[in-house]
């Protein structure tokens, strides 16, 4: 169905090629995973499968591809489109007009499908990706995860024989990830849709995938990728889940893929370890951060309700909850981007409600989960140049390049931000936010697009601001980076704090947000790798 046959590539200005050699054959009906660092070109590689890597990139092509049975580069993306249904990383980008239902049913209508018919599949893809209730919302008021699922159903509208899906739960809870995986499933399975997808969180897709494309860095210039089977690629693998890291370090084979795998090696060796107490939250100190029963309405439709909550300075604080429980509004609200009904909002000790955005950003550092809404200068090094600029504080060359080398994007210091990758542009959208060194930072979804080693880099960077005394509130459905990172969890849900504690106490025994190691060893209070290695009496490597 899919076919590379030596394919390499190169971006316009580019010293080296971003794609070496890629020669493979994806069968009909296949699920195909695609994993590898950020910035090895896995969203490269699926944009060459609908054509617009190169016709709207540009740059060096080599190598031939097929696709149904057409060539991408012969037929273009508008050719290729009935075939292959594509999902961007941010879905505002494929947006077109501004209703839920109107979108989904925009390409059947240029395609001029029969009304009929086309009702038929917009509720088919309503009813599969759980839209129903939304089908009147507009776009604008939704959600990032549930933007993300209004993407995918347009894509799948059009029934494709190829769905092409570039990280497409990277905003989704953990619930709503498992809901799109077993749509795909059973798409893939009663249809036979041929699914190709990229996917840093491999925690939630290894159990679905038939094979795994690994790409790797091109430099070297031999073929930077490896192509077979999920079970055959997966030892080879350096960056993999927590359940297969330890698996690997208890040489479990073969290597389990799901916890109910995992569960028949990890059940005897703790058959006589007695559950553990969850350790609590850390002392907390003076708040930095307070919303005091604040309550947010969208069009007389409640988002937060009377909430209370405070970030102490040197605490790291996830909040974590449903797609659509008000975890960004609540972040807007501190900023001043909304404006509460009702409450106040407290930042260092002073009340900022009603407060214009540009003051409260003198000591709130804030990022998106659209990073790309703070980049607009030339250069990386111009983003955080310009931020100390408005902040009139000294731009000195020096304190940029060691905040970009502690971002680890040094070496895009003169590359024009939007042409990085996802992950790359959200670390220097980040350098952006706090180069001024704030007294508070708030990140909503921060880890969207980062490798499993550029999180753990995130998670000691932060832990580090966290230690020199900043308050810290980050918004994630990243259940293993919050297992790893935070000092106190607080759950919401329909605008309501519900639940907060330790991550051990809040985490720990949750249906829906344990990491993979509370679910392999429950009731134990073991949320992390190492944990377990130490619960279970064995160094870790």
């Amino acid at each position: 169905m899919i076919i590379f046959r030596n394919v390499s590539y190169t971006y316009p200005g580019a010293a080296r090629p971003v794609l070496r050699h890629l020669d493979f054959s994806l069968p009909e009906a296949s699920f195909t995973l695609v994993v590898g660092r950020s910035g090895t070109g896995k969203s490269t590689m699926l944009r060459c499968v609908n054509g617009l890597v190169p016709h709207f990139s540009g740059g060096t092509f080599a190598g031939r591809i097929a696709v149904a049975g057409l060539d991408p580069l012969v037929a273009a993306p508008r050719g290729i489109s009935r075939h292959v249904g594509f999902v961007f990383q941010n879905p505002e980008a494929q947006f077109v007009v501004d209703r839920v239902e109107d979108e989904i049913a925009f390409a059947l209508e240029s395609a001029a499908m029969p009304r009929q018919e086309m009702r038929v599949r917009v509720e088919e893809v309503l009813d599969l990706l759980d839209l129903a209730a939304l089908r009147e919302r507009k776009l604008e008021t939704l959600s990032g995860g549930e933007r993300q699922r209004v993407a995918i159903a347009a894509a799948l509208a059009f029934r494709p024989r190829v769905l092409v899906l570039d990280e497409p739960t990277s905003q989704l809870d953990p619930q709503s990830a498992e809901d799109v995986f077993n749509a795909l499933v059973r798409l893939n399975h009663d249809l036979g849709l041929t699914v190709l997808l990229a996917e840093h969180r491999l925690e939630r897709v290894l159990p679905y995938a038939d094979h795994i494309i690994a790409l790797s860095d091109a430099s070297d210039g031999q073929a930077n990728y490896v192509y077979g089977p999920t079970r055959e690629v997966l030892p080879e693998l350096a960056l993999v889940p927590p359940l297969v890291a330890l698996a690997k370090a208890l040489n479990w084979q073969p290597l389990p893929l799901t916890t109910k795998e995992g569960l028949r090696f990890s059940q005897p060796l703790v058959a006589h370890i007695p559950p553990s107490v969850p350790k609590a939250s850390r002392q907390r100190g003076e708040p930095c951060l307070a919303l005091r029963r604040v309550t947010v309405r969208y069009a007389d439709r409640p988002v937060l309700r009377a909430v209370n909550l405070e970030v102490a300075r040197g605490e790291l604080v996830v909040l974590m909850g449903r797609n659509g429980s008000g975890k960004t509004t609540l972040l807007k609200t501190l900023v001043g981007l909304v404006r509460p009904q009702t409450g106040q909002v407290w930042v260092d000790g002073r009340e900022v409600t009603g407060e214009d955005v540009a003051s409260i950003c003198r000591r709130v550092g804030y990022l998106p989960q659209e990073a790309d809404a703070l980049l607009y200068a030339d250069t990386a090094r111009q983003e955080l140049s310009i931020t100390l600029r408005n902040h009139a504080l000294p731009a000195a060359d020096d304190v940029i390049a060691r905040h970009l080398e502690r971002l680890g994007v040094a070496a895009y210091a003169e590359r024009y931000p939007r042409d990085l990758s996802v992950g790359e542009r959200q670390r220097v959208a980040l350098g952006a936010v706090t180069v001024v060194q704030p007294v508070a930072l708030l990140l909503d979804e921060p880890t969207r697009g980062l490798d499993y080693a550029a999180k753990e880099a995130l998670g000691a960077l932060l832990r580090a601001w966290r230690d020199a005394g900043m308050a810290i509130l980050l918004v994630t459905h990243d259940v293993e980076f919050a297992a790893r990172t935070a000092d106190r969890v607080v759950l919401l849900s329909q605008g309501e704090v519900i639940a907060e504690g330790s991550p051990a106490e809040v985490m720990g025994s949750s249906p829906l947000f344990a990491p993979q190691m509370a679910r392999l060893f429950p009731g134990r209070g073991w949320l992390t790798v190492e944990e377990s290695l130490r619960g279970l009496g064995v160094a870790s490597a």
